[in-house]
């Protein structure tokens, strides 16, 4: 099931209002169930926890453990079997105000198949299996190597990640000792093979079992070309070569360079499409006249109101909802942006403490918005580095605009 941007930051965003519920001792219940795993065999061995909990000493862990396993029986009731990608149980109960608790129950479908069994009690819900779910899963390698040195990295999703990088120790090409010009050059091409062979190898233990996508080989002149048909990578990462490049530079800012290189090549990739769209931004943003861009919540808001948004940029950084909030003692109420966790705020006619009534994640509102007047929008990883300049050079909100917006509008 692939998950769209949208999709997956609520999807994010669920694991983290998870991630918060916290148990008084070990009686949280996380249960993943495989999409192959019969329901009875899971029956049944839950039926044998519930037996187990009779030895619990608290009586009342032993309670909220058997609550939680009768709760969880009850609802397998209703799968003939797992569904496609199997089902998560998160169950128990957690702390709430003062010494009281409260009884969760969610029940999540994956996105991805859950490959393993897994029934764990504790004082928090176990999320790893999840988290690891999250965010897009295609994987490039790359190799960027001249004479002197070779790093070797990856791009996953939309992170550049150097993993090694390899020092040569080819001698230079001047001769020493009066040994001859054929015997000098001999000893050169035998150290630089076993370079290339040291680089080939390493490679093959770091990429050779990621499930890449494909392989990207970047360096100066013909040394890339050198190594790319030389034999040295496994015959697997062979075929999983897309394109080299002339790279001028092979250390952790090579790897970098070779994806703006190729950028052509992985033009679907989601951390190209990133890096245009912000790049066109900015572009707009340093006309003279402001070009057909804004950014800033107030002013994206207002260029939503009026139908000139073409495409809305949004940080999946920014940790912000839209707050109503009413005084229940003169009446007044506002609304307001505010960073999480929200506090209630003063009453500016009576300086009583307000009630919050309502709060809303800022970018489900604004998808909601952008949508209601044809805009598209663009959720971007804040992981990158265009997604990490959006959210602290323009607070996480900018748009490219259908039209100039005069001064007196925004």
């Amino acid at each position: 099931m692939e998950m769209s941007k949208k999709q997956e930051y609520e999807f994010k965003k669920a694991l983290e209002k998870i991630q918060e519920l916290k148990g008084r001792g070990t009686e949280l219940i996380s249960l993943y169930i495989p999409p192959d795993k019969q329901i009875s065999d899971v029956a049944s061995y839950l039926r044998e926890e519930m037996s187990q909990s009779s030895n619990i000493k608290s009586k009342s862990t032993k309670k909220h453990v058997q609550s939680a396993l009768k709760s969880i029986l009850s609802k397998l009731k209703y799968f003939n079997k797992p569904p496609e990608n199997g089902l998560v149980f998160f169950v128990g109960h957690v702390s709430a105000s003062g010494d009281q608790t409260e009884m969760i129950s969610e029940t999540i479908e994956p996105p991805s198949p859950i490959e393993t069994f897994l029934y764990r009690c504790d004082s928090e819900f176990y999320l790893e299996p999840l988290r690891g779910m999250i965010g897009d899963k295609i994987k490039y390698g790359l190799i960027v190597v001249d004479r002197s040195e070779a790093t070797i990295g990856m791009l996953n999703g939309n992170k550049v990640e150097s993993l090694t990088n390899i020092q040569s120790l080819i001698p230079s090409k001047h001769s020493k000792g009066g040994q001859s010009a054929q015997r000098f050059e001999r000893l050169i091409e035998g150290a630089a093979h076993q370079y290339f062979k040291k680089v080939g190898d390493k490679a093959n233990r770091l990429l050779l079992d990621e499930n890449l996508e494909g392989l990207l080989i970047g360096g100066p002149g013909a040394t890339k070309d050198e190594f790319a048909d030389g034999d040295y990578l496994h015959h697997e990462l062979e075929k999983k070569i897309i394109d080299r490049f002339n790279t001028g530079y092979t250390d952790e800012y090579g790897l970098r360079e070779l994806v703006q290189m190729a950028e052509d090549t992985l033009s679907g990739l989601e951390v190209m499409k990133e890096k245009k769209l912000v790049t066109r931004l900015l572009k707009e943003i340093r006309k003279p006249d402001g070009g057909l861009a804004t950014y800033g919540e107030e002013h994206v808001r207002k260029a939503l109101m009026i139908g000139a948004v073409d495409t809305l940029l949004i940080s999946d950084g920014i940790n912000k909802v839209t707050v109503n909030a009413v005084c229940d003692d003169c009446g007044h109420g506002i609304e307001f942006s505010s960073t999480k966790p929200v506090k209630a705020p003063e009453c500016p006619e009576c300086e009583n403490i307000m009630d919050i009534k309502d709060k809303r994640d800022i970018i489900d509102e604004l998808y909601e918005e952008a949508e209601s007047v044809g805009s598209s929008v663009e959720l971007i990883s804040d992981e990158s580095e265009e997604g990490e300049l959006l959210l602290t050079a323009f607070g996480g909100l900018a748009a490219i605009l259908r039209f100039r917006i005069g001064e007196g509008v925004v």
